[in-house]
């Protein structure tokens, strides 16, 4: 079994191999087109890159920080209404988030309709939403509650108590915010920001239909339009290295995050929020119900008009029957790329809780990496190889072979979803083997137990609600997932996320709206579990 684990996470890094592999072409031909690049478009993608993350990062921290900081440390009408709802935007994909404000934005759109006709004005009331401002502001919005989850969780942990601590040697309510809340908040900051900048950075579709000019947007053009594969593999590197940077710094501020927590006892939940009265109330209670009108209620609210306009005026032009071939679809995909996830990441848990997991843990923490690659990397590190085999046996039938296996058929696309979300499944897995003391195994082998006795008839029942989470997550995951999709998937098997993009791309956004409402709504399955964990807790 140690040895299978071995063979698939070494399937899994395959990608990654291939895209740091492409700088093995020859030398002088490498540089001089990466001395091309930086001379005409690296500029170009690594500032509006930067200006995006940059912009993001300080959005995601004031709005995800201000938040957390309202809701766990004051008492306003409404808080335990926005305890829950403050986390709906994440059912919502950026991307859609991007099509439902076009669509009520834009010059024609309803609102300045509206307004055009009440004021008599000619010309835009405002820029156009699809720019670099508006992307900032968008993702902001859908990003935010990383940001919002973690430093939620560590004001709760210590941050009551130790304000109330502060408050009885007679500080007062800004001293106790800016010397005990915002320090004690700073890790779980860091990290949030972290995850909110690689969601950004791997992001594809806000880029694409903005017409922004970053790493993967410059990605997809190298390589599709551009029919250069070198110049993508660079262009991947250099966003791989950004998001690995990234990676390590989420994972140094969850140490620290973890180390701060560990000390905290049952005395942390003692303290009390502090009761807000009057314009402090009214300021908390607009602080949190901004982000979940703009993030996630009015974009529903555009979508549902949208569909409802057009099937009261009966020129719906999405064919009912092609969506639900596009729905069931998506839910085949999910549904397997899920089910394999689990199995995978239940066999690397098991045999790294064995005692030969020692010499699988590299891989295994190599595997884990997948969740942080962009999809846009992960496509290019998987045809890249294929393009080699293809210029080393032109018109074989393994040149055939391999290059429908990659991208003609539903295995190159599930094994993309595997490298890509993986991660995620193992990381819950792990969670619930956590949860099993050592010496349950210890006494199933001593009663004469083998391994796969061990696992069906101890771990298993253990690790099924464990197992069920981790199937969920990767799910949605599966559902939302648009980069790797767009260029592996095999002809005539769209998912929603690829035809949403597809209409909204093509002005259509009223055919978009459905297949956006549909990725939402499974968006907000494991959002309202976690809600209502959060509740419980």
């Amino acid at each position: 079994m140690r040895r299978l684990a071995v063979v698939l996470c070494a399937l899994l890094a395959l990608p990654l191999l291939g895209v740091f592999g492409a700088w093995l072409a020859p030398q002088a031909q490498s540089l001089e087109l990466l001395r091309h690049q930086a001379a005409t478009v690296l500029p170009g993608y690594a500032l509006s890159s930067l200006l995006l993350a940059l912009g993001v990062a300080i959005g995601v921290a004031l709005l995800g920080g201000a938040t957390a900081a309202a809701v766990s440390l004051f008492d306003f009408p409404g808080r335990r209404v926005f305890e829950w709802a403050l986390l709906l935007p994440l059912a919502m994909p950026a991307y859609v988030l991007a099509y439902a404000s076009t669509d009520f934005l834009q010059y024609s759109g309803p609102l300045q309709t509206t307004l055009r006709a009440l004021t008599g004005a000619q010309g835009p009331l405002w820029p156009d939403v699809r720019s670099l401002p508006g992307a900032i502001v968008l993702f902001t919005l859908a990003l935010y509650p990383y940001v919002y989850l973690l430093t939620r969780g560590a004001l709760m942990e210590r941050g009551l108590h130790l304000m109330e601590a502060a408050r009885l040697l007679g500080a007062g309510l800004g001293r106790r915010v800016r010397a005990v809340a915002l320090p004690l908040a700073r890790p779980a900051l860091a990290a949030g920001v972290a995850l909110a900048l690689m969601e950004t950075l791997a992001d594809y579709g806000v880029g694409s239909y903005f017409g922004l000019t970053t790493f993967t947007t410059g990605i997809y053009k190298a390589w599709l339009a551009m029919d250069d594969r070198i110049a993508a593999a660079q262009l991947a590197t250099l966003l791989l290295l950004v998001v690995a940077l990234l990676l390590w710094a989420e994972r140094r501020a969850q140490r620290r995050l973890r180390y701060a927590s560990s000390r905290a006892g049952a005395a942390a939940r003692e303290g009390r929020p502090v009761p807000l009265h009057g314009r402090r109330a009214v300021l908390a209670f607009s602080l949190c119900a901004a982000p979940v009108l703009l993030g996630f209620v009015l974009p529903v609210a555009v979508l549902l008009r949208a569909v409802w306009l057009e099937a009261r005026h009966g020129e719906f032009g999405l064919p009912w029957l092609r969506f639900a071939g596009w729905a069931w679809t998506s839910l085949q995909l999910a549904t397997i790329a899920a089910l394999a996830a689990v199995a995978l990441a239940v066999l690397l848990a098991f045999v790294l809780r064995g005692r030969a997991g020692g010499a699988v843990r590299p891989l295994a923490r190599l595997v884990s990496l997948g969740y942080a690659v962009p999809g846009a990397v992960i496509a290019v590190g998987l045809l890249l190889p294929v393009g080699w085999v293809q210029a080393a046996a032109p018109g074989s039938s393994a040149s055939a072979w391999v290059t429908a296996a990659a991208t003609g058929s539903i295995g190159g696309l599930l094994y993309a979803y595997l490298v890509r979300f993986s991660a995620v499944a193992l990381q819950s897995v792990e969670a619930g083997y956590a949860r099993i003391p050592a010496s349950f195994d210890d006494t199933a082998r001593t009663l004469g137990a083998g391994g796969g006795r061990l696992f069906f008839g101890v771990h298993a029942p253990l690790l099924t609600r464990s197992a069920l989470a981790a199937a969920l997550l990767v799910f949605v995951d599966v559902m939302k997932e648009l980069p790797a999709t767009l260029v592996l998937r095999p002809f005539n098997s769209d998912t929603l996320a690829v035809v949403a993009y597809q209409f909204a791309r093509d002005e259509r956004l009223a055919e978009a709206a459905l297949p956006s409402l549909a990725i939402v709504l499974v968006g907000l399955i494991p959002v309202l579990l976690l809600s209502r964990a959060m509740r419980v807790r």
